[in-house]
């Protein structure tokens, strides 16, 4: 998987990568491929397609486009959903093994562990991803209750009996970790690390430089950007690693339908203007909510008093597009988002429209989450307008 020019920056590659070859008359775009089965008569465990939920040419321009975005090796795996990504991470780990998982993690990504971790046998310890001593030393402890590598270039990541997953930052509390240290500590003591990638996207930070074993996506949001697909990815340069996923996600149907990846791929091209007028027009609005005197608290890594924005400024190349604000309850929270006209009352992240919503409103959202947080997921309107909208909103 190499760039046809290596020299291109990513706003380049997600323009250039995966385009059919260019010979006299050829289409300009990949073709959608609609078939479900595949001629061959020969050995099936060795034809590159054979049936449509073992692979398909109508995955494989995506899959190639986001492994050359993230630096990886070999071509991502696309799924069904981003659930369906994470769980194909999670059955990795073994039986008596061990996760280790943000506190603030996506709350269908705790769920899922939390499902899949009394189902197949593992513990499930959840952790303060921006606390690096804290993570480490959770890190330690998994050592100390099993067998680790002579040295982290002995380690087999396939092998591991214990996963760090990294969310940074996290959702929706926007926590940020360090990542390099943290990959560079579980490496060391044997740990398979699995960074989830969503809320930054390989524009902003390429989990994968920096060591991580596997990188997982939910491509509903700013991959795909238009809020009319769900679908996940997974990407690693590991070979053990992606024919154990590529088996989980072929024996467990966790497929994706060609329209689907046609859309997201289309949406693709898009990313970086689209996340650099989302970006911009999220740190004004964060600015401005500093100073509303109906605001309590306001979490963004792009303001300078945040906790998360000096790490953020070393280790990324954005802060992205999602805010999170509080005000004094959930009551006042809920009736924001019920008086806003412009932005959209909604659950989901990361498409052209700005949208609004109490976290909280979910049974599963962890305690830890203020009631009276509210998540934004800011587009690319017109910047005063949207503020306009909000402020109104926070007025009464």
């Amino acid at each position: 998987m190499t760039s046809r020019e290596p020299s291109y920056a990513p706003e380049t590659v997600l323009v250039d990568a995966a385009r059919p070859d260019r010979s006299q008359g050829a289409a300009v775009n990949p073709p959608i491929v609609l078939s479900s089965t595949f001629i061959g008569s020969g050995d099936i465990g060795g034809a590159k397609y054979a049936y449509g939920r073992f692979g398909t040419p109508a995955w494989d321009p995506f899959e190639e486009a986001l492994a050359e975005l993230e630096h990886a090796r070999l071509p991502g795996l696309v799924y069904g959903s981003g659930l369906a990504a994470i769980a194909s991470a999670l059955s990795l780990i073994p039986r008596g093994g061990t996760l280790l998982m943000p506190r603030h993690s996506y709350q269908g990504s705790l769920q899922s562990a939390e499902e899949i971790a009394e189902r197949s046998g593992f513990d499930l310890v959840t952790v303060d991803i921006a606390d690096t001593e804290a993570v480490i030393a959770a890190l330690d402890e998994v050592r100390n209750s099993g067998p680790a590598p002579a040295s982290a270039s002995e380690a087999n990541p396939a092998l591991a009996s214990a996963m760090l997953w990294i969310e940074s930052p996290t959702n929706p509390m926007l926590e940020v970790a360090d990542i390099p240290a943290l990959l560079a500590a579980a490496r060391e003591r044997g740990v398979l690390s699995v960074v989830d990638n969503t809320f930054a996207t390989p524009l902003l930070q390429t989990p994968l430089d920096h060591g991580a074993d596997i990188v997982v996506h939910s491509v509903t949001k700013y991959l795909a950007g238009h809020s009319d697909v769900v679908l996940g990815a997974a990407v690693t340069s590991d070979d053990q690693l992606h024919a154990r996923l590529l088996a989980d996600r072929s024996i467990r149907g966790a497929i994706a339908g060609p329209f689907e990846v046609w859309l997201a791929l289309r949406g693709l091209r898009t990313l970086s203007v689209r996340m650099e007028r989302a970006q911009a027009n999220a740190a004004e609005i964060a600015a401005r909510l500093t100073a509303h005197p109906g605001v309590v608290e306001v979490r963004y890594p792009g303001l300078a008093g945040d906790p998360g924005h000096t790490r953020a400024a070393e280790q990324m190349n954005g802060f992205g597009a999602i805010v999170a604000f509080c005000v004094d309850d959930a009551q006042k929270a809920t009736a924001i988002a019920e008086a806003v006209r412009l932005w959209t009352p909604a659950t989901s992240l990361g498409g052209v429209e700005s949208l609004i919503e109490r976290r909280r409103r979910h049974a599963s959202e962890p305690e830890s989450v203020p009631e009276g947080l509210l998540r934004l997921s800011v587009g690319i309107e017109h910047v005063d307008d949207l503020w306009n909208d909000l402020r109104a909103a926070i007025d009464g």
